[in-house]
């Protein structure tokens, strides 16, 4: 795929690891192109105007008249243009950043894509406006008519929350009683209706729940996060280009958190399909297993196992240290899930077959050099 509107060309970073590092970022124009495309029909305005025959007075009084509101309204779209129509419009485009001091005896480069930085600080944003999306043009929901129903014990909560009150959507969260105070502040904030169940149940009480709203109240919907095609649609159509364009292509290794598997899916679906030689590395909690392990548990229908190159676990002692490790020394504020990633992601740059290796970016349109760059990409959650 073309890249179009980047310089081609590289420098250098210092490391400790790899001496070379892309460091390119496309031009981004944000909410729908706008800027641009109204520069350029302002332009064009600008210059017929000045094509103009001036052989009357009246003519060339009509002329500046319109290259004064054409410069007008230059000036006027330059100040204006990259306001977002709402908040969903921030959505993605989120910035990638090398990993420089938790990579102590790491042979890669590692770069995290700061998901954190979503408007409800979570990759679960993204997934959120593309199941309410993807239900609105379906014709199942309807801003004032339905009401939205929806089991979460996580960020995905949060997720449909903000994007249901900017829509202007009534959202009903059931979620076990064990869950945090804070989320349940954070989801009602939203407006939110939260029902709790009971803690011994776990997920499964929330979910039973969720379906016994769905069925007691008319235009109730339940999006179904594990099961539904738009979780992984939305990381296919955003998350995964904006790895391939940020990096130019160079990506080689993509490590992202199972979970429900539409980041990792979709995300590794889209590089695989650029770059088939790209790995996927799935990570999971070592205390529970997803897919590995000697008794697998639940699988989402969602998850495609055949994409993952290698599962990795990681205990809940690497997460919450790697987390730390990330605010301490590199100034990332991150959950979790983040640190799970990212100690994920050391492990494998610090593994010995990688040691001097420098894999070939596959970006058809640009070569870096004759030398090749070992790049292992985390996704942070």
């Amino acid at each position: 795929m073309a890249v179009s509107g980047l310089l081609h060309h590289f420098h250098s970073f210092p490391s400790t690891h790899h001496h070379l590092r892309p460091a390119i970022r496309p031009p981004k124009f944000p909410f729908n192109g706008g800027f641009p495309a109204r520069l350029a029909a302002n332009a064009e305005a600008k210059a017929k105007a000045k094509a103009k025959p001036k052989a009357k007075a009246k003519a060339k009084a009509k002329t500046k008249t319109a290259i004064t509101a054409t410069a007008t309204s230059v000036f006027e779209d330059t100040h204006t243009v990259n306001i977002a129509e709402d908040v969903t419009q921030l959505i993605g485009r989120t910035p990638m950043i090398y990993l420089n001091k938790v990579t102590q005896g790491c042979v890669a480069n590692i770069a995290a894509k700061l998901e954190s930085m979503e408007p409800c600080r979570s990759v679960k944003d993204r997934i959120g406006y593309s199941m309410i999306s993807d239900a609105e043009e379906r014709g199942a929901i309807s801003p004032g008519r339905s009401i939205l129903v929806e089991p979460t014990s996580g960020n995905t909560g949060l997720g449909i929350a903000f994007v249901a009150a900017a829509k202007g959507y009534k959202l009903i969260a059931t979620m076990p009683a064990s869950m945090d105070i804070e989320r349940r502040i954070l989801l009602r904030a939203f407006g939110a209706e939260i029902v709790l169940t009971d803690p011994m149940k776990g997920m499964k009480g929330a979910v039973d729940k969720a379906e016994e709203i769905v069925q007691s109240k008319p235009n109730a919907y339940m999006f179904q996060q594990f099961d539904n095609i738009a979780n992984t649609k939305i990381h296919f159509d955003t998350t995964g280009p904006e790895i391939w364009e940020d990096t130019v292509g160079s990506v080689d290794i993509l490590v992202a958190g199972i979970g429900t598997g539409g980041t990792v899916t979709g995300t590794g679906r889209y590089l695989k399909m650029m770059d088939r030689d790209i790995k996927v590395v799935g990570v999971e909690p070592a205390d529970r297993s997803v897919i590995s392990g000697d008794n697998p548990g639940y699988v989402p229908s969602i998850l495609d196992v055949k994409l993952l190159d290698e599962v990795l676990k990681i205990t809940n002692d690497e997460a919450v240290e790697m987390a730390r490790k990330l605010a301490l020394d590199e100034g990332l504020l991150v959950g979790i899930s983040s640190g799970a990633a990212a100690a994920a992601a050391v492990s494998i740059a610090k593994r010995p077959e990688n040691a001097g290796k420098l894999i070939a970016a596959k970006e058809k349109s640009h070569s870096l050099n004759k030398k090749r760059i070992h790049e292992a990409y985390t996704i942070v959650i």
